[in-house]
Formats: C-alpha cells, sequence, structure tokens
C-alpha cells in the first residue's frame, strides 16, 4: 500500500501531465480550426452566430366589452368570467360585441 506522500507526488506528477496535454491538444486544435479556415476561405466575422430578432406577438382587436365595467375580450382563449356569468344571467354574447 502507497502512503500518503507518495499518492499526492503521483496526484501531482498526473495534474502536471494532464495540463501539459490538455495544452498540447488545444494548441492542435487552434493550428486545426486556423487551417480548414484558410483552406476555405473563412474569417472570424464567418463564425459569429447571429440571432434572429425576436417577433413581439401582435395585440389582437377587441371582439367583446362590458360596457358596465369596461372589461374587454379579444375573443381568443377562455372566455372570462364576468363574460361567462353574464350569459348564465341570460344575455347573449352578441350583445358585448364591439
Amino acid at each position: 500500500m502507497s502512503s500518503l506522500k507518495e499518492l499526492l507526488a503521483q496526484r501531482a506528477a498526473l495534474d502536471e501531465q494532464i495540463a501539459q496535454t490538455k495544452d498540447r491538444e488545444r494548441a492542435d486544435a487552434i493550428a486545426k480550426v486556423k487551417s480548414l479556415m484558410s483552406e476555405y476561405g473563412l474569417t472570424l466575422a464567418d463564425l459569429s452566430v447571429r440571432t434572429p430578432k425576436l417577433v413581439k406577438p401582435s395585440k389582437v382587436a377587441v371582439k367583446y366589452r362590458n360596457q358596465a365595467t369596461g372589461e374587454t375580450w379579444s375573443g381568443r382563449g377562455l372566455q372570462p368570467k364576468w363574460l361567462k356569468a353574464a350569459i348564465a344571467a341570460g344575455a347573449k354574447i352578441d350583445d358585448f360585441s364591439v
């Protein structure tokens, strides 16, 4: 069984080997990328990612309005509570059309 000092020395040696290998492989990758860029005539601008502009959702025109409170509904999605209550009370949806 190895002593703690021996294991720590082995770890330090492995850490050094890992750092050297990482640096070497990184340099190789950079050289490969530069070679491909020159082969195909690419620039850094060609590599930049262009993000599409976000489209703002458009407002939908109001189709129904509660004259008493001013509440509105576009006709999309679930009916609002005020409209459901009015219809349940006997009103017609056309009574609230804008």
